[in-house]
């Protein structure tokens, strides 16, 4: 990976900042999804570098522009759920677009008693470590002519549940961690706390199909040709933090399928 990355300077922006304890503030009760994400873009112009911000609904959350990398923010209540998330828009990569993408993961208080709260802890990662494949393009697509009349549509939203770093290794509860490909270049200002890998699937879901009259949802697959192949990462921490190791669960907590009915019609 380019030597002229931004993710370390912008880790150590983010680790200063819990350290002089620059809290999270949110707007008001009803702010549940942007008060971490605007936490992470003051540290973002606190390190001066020149970015572009997305939508709602775009993808990444913030854009490098000098150099080709994005940086998608992900917030997790914690006590709560803690080891996956829902991607609305994409699913998670190591690039998209030509873009080196970072995943930057906050737990904060559940319940705190105010409007402003610190971060529990702290991870950045390399989309390659939630998902390797590259190649994927999200799109959504729509059926017409569904109902007894014929002009109903169908839009087929995806939505992905992904493993977040919580779920996946231990020793980055109540921490600060990054986690970088194997041979992605660090400075001396930094110390490997873990060597990690993640090993590909046997199988690769390629389709699936959805009967509407059983509501049954089936996948198709294939073999995976990269079978058992190892993806390998490093876990670091500046040098003045914690030594605690970072290693691959045992047994990752795995996605169960929940109850997706939707009361609200969203």
């Amino acid at each position: 990976m380019a030597n002229n990355s931004t993710i370390l300077q912008v880790y150590s922006s983010c680790v200063a900042a819990i350290g002089h304890g620059k809290l999270i503030t949110r707007e008001s009760r009803q702010d549940k999804e942007f008060h971490f994400q605007n936490w992470f873009l003051s540290r973002l112009e606190d390190t001066g570098i020149h970015y572009e911000q997305g939508g709602r609904n775009s993808y990444p959350d913030f854009r490098i522009v000098h150099v080709a990398e994005g940086y998608e923010v992900k917030g997790l209540a914690y006590p709560g759920r803690e080891a996956n998330y829902d991607c609305n828009s994409q699913v998670p990569s190591g690039n998209h677009n030509g873009r080196s993408i970072f995943y930057v993961f906050g737990r904060y208080p559940a319940k705190p008693d105010g409007d402003s709260y610190p971060l529990l802890d702290f991870v950045i990662c390399h989309g390659d470590f939630l998902n390797a494949d590259h190649e994927y393009i999200h799109k959504n697509k729509s059926v017409k002519g569904f109902g007894s009349y014929g002009d109903i549509m169908i839009r087929d939203r995806k939505m992905y549940v992904a493993p977040t770093p919580f779920g996946i290794v231990s020793g980055v509860a109540h921490g600060k961690t990054l986690i970088l490909p194997y041979d992605h270049e660090v400075s001396g200002e930094y110390k490997p706390v873990g060597e990690l890998s993640r090993k590909e699937a046997d199988s690769l879901v390629v389709g699936y199909s959805f009967d509407l009259r059983q509501n049954t949802l089936t996948p198709e697959t294939i073999p995976n040709p990269c079978a058992g192949r190892l993806h390998a990462f490093k876990a670091w921490r500046t040098r003045d933090d914690s030594d605690e190791p970072v290693t691959m669960r045992e047994h990752p907590v795995v996605v169960v399928e929940e109850d997706e009915d939707d009361p609200d019609g969203q």
